[in-house]
């Protein structure tokens, strides 16, 4: 793709190069010269630039990040992000004001996620992207997920030595080990979205990256609690122990200013050498070299069963482009989301299949201005027991189609208006049906994988061009393998496969390792049209939070098209949900809310109710219209730091 170099004047000084190609949707960069975009307001209505440093800055960190009460939905005329982290926002803010593609945005954010959120994202993890192009009303699925190496099989994760039944396990821990550490995806996959969608150069997207690593930053709350509570697996590996704690021994701390010289080294180098940096060269030999770490480097050298990746799995790894999941709801809207290896878009399909069933209008949340308000029990209920007949599917059935194929005539099946109408008519309104079996679809011999996931982070985009991002990305657990080099962390991703390649009673499981193989995941992102194609935008949306995503997207989708909820409110509602078990959760973050009667109610229709506080992080942007004009309007999770950032327009 040929690309068209121009010099303009920009508030972004890294964005002199600007872009002009096919991807951008036949634009020229459009910059907005307005000084108050990208900035929120202080309580006397002037602009605050995010990261200043000054009075009302919402990088600020807070001691303690619980739920924050008073959030409302923002909005904006052009441009707007929603991400889990006040810093991240600026980086995909500032792009967008540059004249920049949700795509550049996207890259700017991962660079900014990689070093303030790193217990959740890391430049050498993995990601699925869902973008929307409004030139030719076409939604992509990018799948960014980490693979095995060449050398693993189904023993991987639960052998030192694959070939030996009697081998021990990896140590400390499957985890722990380099065992869990995939060959990344995440970097590849922008490479390739940016090269179709890109606006402006790729070598200007890390400059904020860069500044905040050279600089310093202060320690958000999130990450301040995560170098805390990881103290003693981090003390393994010298680069975290330099990154994050003082030369005495003791964790940085919230709010305190730290740098990171060797990221910026590495964004200075992937801005220059292009993605092509981190599999091969320099930056693909130190990520090999530190995934085989035997001994730790604290001073028991602790032993590290090492990583089997190679230079070549690093140099072969491929990006890939899939087909999304998409399905109609309710004769008005289209929603489409992330295809295997992610479970999430065709749990998140057939539960609004099996909720299309239902009038679920009638059963919306008590009083929604206060915080989104309290769901009512039949709301929950019909919810929770639509998501426990899609989690038994995905337990079953869903893994890398590359590998592993879905039951019968695949997607087609396990969204077949029929098959969701006879999964429908096993809800009881009466009675939750506690764990549901897997559908029918004749003899397949597999066997059930529960495998849990963990952390992740998501953010929304909408550029000025129409275009739409919603990506999510991840670590997995809390600053991942706590392997570190160059500055960044190493996943244990691949602890997401099942650590057995068959179940209790032998049949082989679809979430297998294999060589080269992804492991299966629960992210995502997803889109929602009016009508019955792409094209009429309605809402960009997704959630961190391991298993539990599916049940985050489900209650901001539901919140917003069957409870008429706006981007705050449905963000802000009490998180619930199941996953296949006869537990539904009630999100008991807000304790200001009485959620007594509900959680009496689900108890009395047989739910055992868990009320224990969760941390999801949904980024909402939604299509409206207000006082006459359309409009971009935004809600970001009052359980994590992030913001809302748009054009200076309202």
């Amino acid at each position: 793709m040929r690309k068209r170099m121009l010099w303009i004047m920009a508030p972004l000084a890294a964005a002199a190069f600007l872009t002009s190609c096919g991807g951008g949707n036949g634009h020229f960069p459009v910059v907005d010269n307005d000084p108050s975009s990208c900035t929120v307001r202080s309580s006397g209505g002037a602009p605050i630039v995010v990261g200043s440093g000054v009075s009302g800055d919402p990088a600020a960190p807070e001691n303690a990040s619980g739920y924050r009460l008073g959030l409302t939905a923002k909005y904006s005329s052009k441009y707007m992000v929603v991400a889990n982290t006040p810093l991240a926002t600026k980086a995909g803010c500032d792009i967008l004001k540059a004249g920049g593609s949700a795509v550049d945005a996207a890259v700017a954010m991962q660079a900014v996620l990689g070093l303030v959120e790193p217990q959740s994202s890391t430049i050498a993890g993995s990601a699925f992207m869902m973008y929307y192009d409004a030139k030719t009303r076409k939604v992509t699925a990018y799948d960014g997920r980490e693979a095995a190496p060449a050398a693993a099989t189904g023993y991987y994760l639960s052998r030192q030595d694959q070939g030996d039944p009697g081998s021990s396990a990896p140590v400390p821990s499957a985890r722990r080990s380099g065992r869990s550490i995939g060959v990344p995806g995440v970097m590849r996959m922008l490479d390739m979205a940016h090269k179709e969608h890109g606006m402006l150069a790729w070598s200007g997207l890390f400059d904020y990256g860069i500044k905040l690593s050279t600089d310093g930053f202060q320690i958000p709350g999130r990450l301040g609690a995560a170098i805390a509570s990881n103290a003693a697996s981090l003390a393994l590996d010298a680069n975290a122990m330099a990154a994050y704690f003082h030369a005495d021994g003791s964790p940085r701390t919230t709010g305190e200013t730290m740098t990171n010289l060797p990221y910026a080294r590495t964004l200075k180098t992937l801005a220059t050498q292009g993605a092509d940096a981190l599999y091969t060269g320099d930056l693909a030999k130190a990520i090999v070299a530190k995934a085989a770490q035997s001994v730790g480097d604290d001073s028991a050298k602790t032993p590290i069963t090492p990583s089997l990746m190679t230079l070549d799995d690093l140099a072969g790894y491929k990006a890939k482009k899939r087909d999304p999941v998409c399905t109609g709801y309710r004769s008005a809207y289209y929603v489409c989301t992330m295809s295997p290896p992610s479970s999430g878009g065709i749990a998140i399909a057939q539960s609004l299949g099996i909720l299309g069933q239902f009038n679920l209008a009638q059963y919306g949340p008590a009083n929604p201005a206060n915080e989104g308000g309290v769901p009512s029990v039949m709301g929950v209920h019909l919810v929770s027991e639509a998501e426990r007949l899609a989690y038994a599917d995905r337990d079953k059935y869903v893994a890398d189609t590359d590998f592993v194929p879905l039951p019968a005539q695949g997607l087609a099946s396990l969204l077949s208006p029929d098959y969701l109408r006879q999964r429908a008519s096993l809800i009881s309104p009466d009675r939750s049906m506690g764990t549901a079996a897997a559908g029918d679809f004749g003899s397949v011999p597999q066997g059930v994988d529960k495998t849990a996931e963990h952390g992740t982070t998501h953010f929304s985009v909408v550029d000025a061009y129409g275009n739409v991002v919603s990506m999510t990305t991840t670590v997995e657990s809390s600053m991942g393998s706590f392997h570190m080099v160059e500055g960044f962390l190493l996943t244990n991703q691949l602890t997401d496969f099942s650590a057995s390649p068959v179940d209790g009673s032998g049949q082989p499981v679809a979430n297998r390792v294999a060589p080269g193989k992804r492991p299966r995941s629960t992210m995502a992102p997803t889109l929602v049209f009016k009508g019955s194609a792409p094209g009429d935008f309605v809402m960009a949306t997704g959630s961190p939070g391991g298993g539990a995503i599916i049940q985050y997207v489900m209650k901001t989708v539901v919140g917003a098209l069957d409870w008429g909820l706006d981007a705050q409110q449905a963000t802000s509602l009490v998180n619930f949900g199941a996953a296949n078990s006869p537990t539904t959760g009630v999100d008991g973050s807000n304790t200001t809310l009485d959620l007594a009667a509900l959680v009496d109610g689900l108890k009395a229709k047989g739910h055992t109710v868990s009320t224990s506080a969760q941390s999801s992080g949904v980024a909402t942007i939604m299509r409206v219209t207000r006082n006459g004009r359309t409009l971009l309007e935004g809600g970001a999770d009052p359980r994590r730091e992030g913001i809302v950032l748009g054009d200076g327009s309202l």
